[in-house]
């Protein structure tokens, strides 16, 4: 026969209560605690771009710079950037995943030093040189922009793809063989899906740097935002100049955002 009392009945629930607060309490803390930069970085954005926003409101602009900084400009400008550095991430995608694979071979692992030593001698060179004398040998344009940066932001996802698909446990490799699947079957649904996260990583590197060297390829005559230094440059405007860093510290900083929203959802999904 029970003897809880309503003063012990109330008392449990208020335990009760409060044990669910406090784990919840403890789950968002811990979700703040992984994730505070997904939330801080959009507002730091979102400030500079209050910031320009005031910052052209309160300047007396003559017809020159009102010409440059009209938005049909800048948009125009801003989608060729954006169009460069996908292109070209794209590519890297294309090439590095598939060459990072054949390097974590058995078979190839002698040419894995050499490959990526190339890789890293090919990164250190100065972008900017690098761009100009492409655009001597081949030809001034989209094309030999797309190349450069394909080249540039090469070796991260590479060097990723290779250490992700060592780094996939053995065991775990040897039981999938032991199930009776090829080595084709291996790769594709054991390994590949365990290196996801560290090739997205590599992916996020290369795309934010796709897109802060984008601003380079004006200089070749391909467009972008590097368009508006020009153009600042040339006509003598600093006003020009602020916002042109501005929007490509703004598009640099967003992209990362961006990047990292979808590297923290593939690691969550992998884990």
């Amino acid at each position: 026969m029970s003897t809880a009392t309503p003063e012990t009945i109330n008392t449990q629930a208020e335990e009760s209560v409060e044990e669910v607060e406090g784990k919840q309490a403890g789950g968002l803390a811990r979700i703040w605690q992984q994730h505070y930069d997904l939330v801080i970085l959009p507002a730091i954005i979102l400030l500079l771009l209050i910031l320009l926003f005031v910052y052209i409101q309160t300047r007396d602009l003559d017809t020159i710079e009102e010409r440059v900084l009209a938005a049909d400009n800048v948009w125009g400008l801003l989608r060729q950037h954006l169009w460069l550095a996908a292109l070209s991430t794209i590519l890297v995608l294309v090439i590095a995943v598939p060459l990072g694979i054949v390097l974590s071979r058995r078979g190839a692992r002698r040419a894995q030093g050499p490959v990526l030593a190339i890789g890293g001698f090919a990164q250190a060179l100065p972008p900017f040189g690098v761009l100009l004398l492409m655009a001597f040998w081949l030809d001034f344009g989209v094309t030999t922009a797309v190349i450069g940066l394909t080249l540039a932001a090469l070796l991260p996802v590479l060097r990723n793809t290779v250490i992700g698909l060592q780094q996939v446990d053995q065991s775990l490799i040897e039981a999938a063989r032991g199930m009776g699947m090829s080595s084709r079957q291996t790769l594709f649904r054991v390994e590949i899906p365990l290196a996801v996260p560290v090739i997205v990583a590599g992916l996020r590197v290369a795309l934010v740097l796709n897109v802060g060297t984008a601003t380079l390829a004006s200089y070749i005559g391909a467009g972008g935002l590097g368009e508006l230094v020009q153009q600042a440059l040339r006509l003598n405007r600093i006003n020009v100049l602020l916002v042109a860093g501005a929007v490509i510290a703004t598009v640099a900083l967003l992209i990362d955002w961006l990047a990292g929203v979808v590297e923290r959802v593939v690691v969550a999904r992998s884990g």
